[in-house]
């Protein structure tokens, strides 16, 4: 549908209002904007979703205002940000992407190869520091992804030391090559009572 107007706003016919950059709906509630729906994406093993409403939209504008990037280059980023828990994949960013530039946020850049590379727009830049306490919200949830994996694998070490401890054991009494069937029965039960005794922990 046509609308008519300048660069930073124009109606809708039938909409009922002014639209944000190049038409794409405000920056409040909406799906055009980025408080509206759209971005999904959920870390590795976990069922709430990463982003809410335009969040994913919000993290590549600031990624690319700090640097011009290409699309891969935003996927590792976040990845990188996470600690490698969480990974947004092409299906969300490029779409992202295509809808910042429509916005007049982004803009592509020349560059050697295939691949688009991507910078912020003055508008853009603007955009980020008027949100720049929504993005640090952001940016601190998906950091703290990091702390939490780095948490939750320190305490597994003991596990892990006390398993590798029970293999080589294990290995080495066979390597000893003197092992009766009775003697074997015995290891057996031992570690099929360990296991029990774990089970019944509370």
């Amino acid at each position: 549908m046509r609308g008519h107007g300048g660069r930073h706003g124009w109606h809708r016919h039938g909409a009922g209002g002014m639209g944000g950059p190049r038409g794409f709906g405000g920056f409040g509630h909406g799906r055009g904007g980025f408080d509206g729906a759209g971005d999904d994406g959920r870390p590795h093993g976990r069922g709430r979703r990463m982003f809410e409403g335009g969040e994913l939209r919000l993290v590549l504008l600031k990624m690319i205002a700090d640097a011009p990037r290409h699309g891969y280059e935003l996927i590792k980023a976040i990845e990188e940000l996470t600690g490698g828990a969480y990974a947004p994949s092409p299906g969300l960013v490029y779409p992202s992407l295509t809808m910042l530039g429509e916005m007049g946020l982004i803009e592509e850049q020349a560059s050697e190869g295939a691949r688009k590379r991507f910078a912020a727009t003055l508008e853009g830049i603007a955009h980020v520091a008027e949100k720049a306490a929504e993005i640090e919200a952001v940016m601190a949830r998906l950091a703290a992804l990091d702390h939490e994996r780095n948490r939750v694998a320190w305490n597994r070490l003991p596990i892990r030391r006390a398993m590798g401890n029970l293999r080589e054991a294990v290995r080495n009494r066979f390597e000893q090559g003197d092992l009766s069937d009775e003697r074997l029965h015995d290891m057996a039960a031992l570690i099929d009572g360990v296991a029990q005794q774990i089970e019944r922990l509370k």
